[in-house]
């Protein structure tokens, strides 16, 4: 008996696959080009450890990919609270004598090459908890007190971010939040008050310490403390002028050995555009620009209320990084530690961010595996929702829309 033929995927599944596929490979080539030097030149191996780590951690995540991208929507929907749990676990646990301490920070769990970053769960579980909030009580983006409980989550989860330090990724999930609050259609007057609060909240987190303050102020002006604050930055800027249009060609960077600080993570952008020029930066934007794209048609194409805000949230998360990344490394942005998605080495992150695209891509194949996530509410209640215009995402999901997930 002849197997049915697979069902084609749409134009946007593959589009995302890849943009990603394409990401992945410019980062395996620049992380290898960032790093090699001054591993060479600090003579601690032959060049290619960074090279190794960044294919075995995209390895790992391509699985995790693509289990994600076959059984996703239904996965997510049984662990979201489990998982959200385990990320604020895991975060009290970086406070303690278990968290490993890099460049003054205190951000990894692990011991020695093996290390896990606990912020880059907390940012995945929170977009999976404010989706299904969002989703299963629709009118929770109407009044300032239905939203208290995702609010205070995502400030208890940013203020222990935000205090390892990592102010960077406590942006990443505050602007993520705001767009998916966007799309759910929260009023006007509660974004602006929100958005308010939150500006003064982190003016006040950045002032409050001195090696925070010389950032904000080096940003502003980094050439007037070149060989200080502003070092990293201005060595940045110097990598980017140094390409010109065209670049001056792979490995041939001049700043990734001498002078520019975590060349193949946070400022990797900053070697892309010497070695590559202005033409590999837009390359770079436009494959993001591409994920843009797909992601939001994803969103506007799906049938159910928990997949069109799973998608939004999802490809908002990716392009909140890659946007914050972006301006830092152009020093229209103080320097925030954030690497660019797919491209920067950093292995939870990495691993993280494949996970994400394996959600977007199953709610573009059309939902999940199959499975019936909850028994069916009594007719009375169903009714009554279908009144209220709800569309639960505890009941149902992907783009299929009934009560069986179709994929």
């Amino acid at each position: 008996m002849a197997r049915a033929p697979r069902r084609a995927q749409p134009l946007e599944y593959n589009i995302l696959l890849t943009a990603v596929l394409c990401l992945l490979a410019a980062g395996a080539v620049m992380v290898y080009s960032a790093s090699s030097s001054r591993i060479l030149l600090e003579g601690q191996g032959n060049g290619s450890t960074f090279l190794i780590k960044y294919v075995a951690y995209g390895a790992l995540g391509l699985v995790l990919m693509h289990v994600l991208a076959r059984r996703g929507i239904g996965l997510v929907l049984r662990c979201t609270s489990a998982l959200l749990a385990a990320a604020f676990l895991l975060l009290l646990l970086v406070k303690t004598p278990l968290g490993v301490e890099v460049n003054g920070a205190q951000r990894w769990l692990g011991m020695g090459p093996l290390q896990f970053q606990p912020s880059e769960l907390m940012k995945l579980a929170l977009v999976l908890y404010a989706v299904k909030l969002l989703a299963s009580k629709p009118r929770t983006v109407m009044e300032a007190r239905l939203l208290m409980p995702l609010g205070v989550v995502g400030a208890l989860a940013c203020g222990l971010i935000a205090t390892q330090p990592d102010l960077g990724t406590a942006l990443v999930i505050c602007f993520t939040l705001t767009a998916l609050l966007v799309v759910a259609g929260i009023p006007l007057r509660l974004l602006a008050g929100g958005t308010a609060v939150l500006g003064v909240l982190v003016l006040a987190f950045a002032l409050v310490e001195p090696y925070r303050r010389a950032r904000l102020t080096s940003f502003i002006n980094p050439w007037a403390d070149a060989g200080g604050d502003g070092f990293q930055s201005v060595q940045g800027q110097i990598a980017l002028g140094s390409g010109g249009l065209f670049g001056r060609g792979v490995g041939e960077s001049v700043q990734k050995a001498f002078f520019l600080p975590e060349a193949h993570t946070d400022f990797i952008l900053a070697i892309i555009g010497e070695e590559l020029g202005v033409l590999g930066i837009v390359v770079l934007l436009f494959l993001y620009g591409l994920i843009a794209y797909a992601g939001l048609r994803v969103a506007k194409a799906a049938a159910s209320t928990y997949a069109k805000l799973l998608a939004a949230g999802l490809t908002a998360m990716v392009l909140c990084q890659a946007c914050l990344n972006v301006f830092t490394v152009l020093g229209l942005a103080p320097l925030t530690g954030v690497p660019l998605p797919f491209i920067s080495y950093g292995s939870t992150n990495l691993i993280v961010m494949l996970g994400a695209m394996g959600l977007l891509l199953n709610v573009a194949a059309g939902g999940g595996a199959h499975l019936r996530l909850v028994a069916t509410p009594s007719r009375s209640h169903a009714s009554g929702r279908d009144r209220s215009g709800g569309d639960s995402g505890a009941r149902r999901s992907g783009a299929g829309g009934g009560r069986r997930a179709t994929g």
